[in-house]
């Protein structure tokens, strides 16, 4: 018997919700149906209830000079780049808004669903006429800076430029982020996405100019990033070098990091807790990107799901972080296994023209959390029994109400809850079944815990 008591349970940071990223997979929405069913389950209390929205402001291509042949891992950009034209390019008159049009429609149908209340724009890589190698997949050599430092605030002025008109047109921007995992090598001889590495005094070069063009247009918007790529490596001199450079901690409102490389890891987030989070109280961190990587469990497989919510989990209780978000919401359908299932990392999965979705297990471990953890809860404990290999995460709502949220990757087993809570709900996830409501009625003490299942356990007096 596992017991754990919700009455004496420490009282942590405050969580301030959940999102995921429209890159790569909204722009091929063309189906007005389909767009609202996936609106629904990702933006509405029936489905996850998420509240943080990443947009992807594109690098663009050239036709005759780009290297990513997916087409769901490249991005139209608004820049109508005319090399003939070049100076009035990035001021105002070489912008086409009608362009990206499905994502742009899609993001417009999600906030209308009133949930949203973080809108997040963001970049993999500069607009590539901007870049050293012409395209937006990285430098022609590996962790090489793809931006000359004197397209910086070109750079900036672009990105701003677009912001501008996504405020005028009624899209509530909160953060930009204008660097995405700089550590990482992006381009070479093999490229596959946009990207663009940055050394970290270049990260904070770039930080610092898109401050004082914040300055400049009095814009009440605030820095996201630098999204460092992983928990470890740079982050903690990311974090240095913006905490000696006052203008950008002006404008900083989010630290965020990405927490790849480190499922099973729980050592690396106690350290940058103890490190860093709790050392900067004054700083919101956020974990704003994960998918299970190298992906390794089909999409109707448990195992996917169970991984998710122990990461969430970890994230939210250990590494301290105030939001966590999902990499993208859809992937394409991926049959690369010759047994014909299904290896995507999003949170559904699609063909490419979105004749076809599902959804996958691992929606299901991202539902345990935020489908009962309301906005403003507060992280209060968590447990980890490692010979039952079994995770519990508790949380308490503004509303007084609390959330243990059980991973078990184990065999079957019971928990005794402490609480002085009068009424319970409890919610299984398992192989077989989804967010099953497995009981409601008056506070049941002891619980039983179905072996390789996700269950959430609601208590309110």
């Amino acid at each position: 018997m596992i017991e754990i008591n919700l009455k004496n349970a420490e009282k942590k940071q405050c969580i301030k919700g959940f999102g995921t990223s429209a890159c790569w997979w909204s722009q091929n929405i063309a189906d007005e149906k389909t767009a609202k069913e996936i609106s629904d389950l990702l933006y509405t209390e029936k489905g996850l209830n998420l509240n943080i929205y990443r947009y992807n402001i594109g690098g663009g291509w050239n036709e005759g000079n780009c290297r990513v042949t997916n087409p769901w891992r490249k991005c139209e950009s608004f820049l109508v780049y005319d090399d003939k034209n070049e100076a009035e390019n990035y001021h105002g008159s070489g912008y086409d808004f009608s362009r990206d049009k499905n994502a742009y429609r899609f993001m417009k149908l999600c906030l209308k669903k009133g949930n949203i209340d973080t809108v997040i724009l963001f970049a993999n890589s500069p607009h590539y006429s901007f870049t050293a190698s012409g395209q937006a997949s990285g430098s022609l050599m590996h962790h090489t800076c793809n931006l000359p430092k004197s397209n910086y605030r070109r750079f900036a002025e672009y990105f701003l430029d677009i912001t501008e008109h996504f405020i005028k047109d009624g899209i509530p921007v909160t953060h930009i982020s204008p660097i995405n995992e700089p550590q990482w090598k992006w381009g070479g001889n093999y490229v596959w996405q946009e990207g663009c590495h940055y050394e970290p005094e270049e990260v904070c070069r770039v930080f610092r100019i898109f401050a004082e063009e914040l300055e400049k247009r009095n814009l009440n918007i605030k820095l996201y990033g630098p999204e460092s790529g992983e928990i470890g490596g740079l982050t903690a001199e990311y974090l240095k070098l913006f905490l000696n450079d006052r203008l950008i901690m002006k404008h900083l409102g989010v630290f965020a990091i990405h927490s790849y490389h480190a499922d099973n890891n729980t050592e690396i987030r106690k350290q940058f807790c103890r490190e860093i989070t709790e050392q900067h109280p004054d700083i919101r961190f956020d974990m704003s990107e994960w998918c299970e990587l190298p992906c390794r469990n089909d999409t109707k497989s448990i195992k996917g799901a169970l991984i998710t919510a122990r990461v969430i989990g970890n994230d939210l209780s250990l590494l301290g972080v105030q939001s966590w978000t999902g990499w993208v919401a859809v992937n394409q359908i991926a049959d690369n296994r010759d047994n014909g299932k299904d290896y995507s990392d999003g949170l559904l999965s699609a063909t490419n023209g979105f004749s076809h979705y599902s959804i996958a297990k691992r929606y299901y471990g991202f539902a345990h959390f935020s489908k009962f953890i309301g906005k403003d809860a507060l992280v209060t404990d968590t447990h980890y029994i490692p010979q039952d290999k079994i995770s519990i995460f508790t949380f308490l709502n503004k509303d007084e109400s609390e959330i243990a949220v059980i991973v078990n990757e184990g065999k079957a087993n019971d928990i005794e809850i402490t609480s002085s809570a009068a009424y319970c709900e409890i919610y299984s996830t398992t192989q077989k079944s989804n967010l099953h409501c497995d009981y409601s009625g008056i506070f049941r003490q002891q619980i039983h815990i179905k072996a390789y299942s996700i269950t959430t356990v609601k208590l309110w007096k």
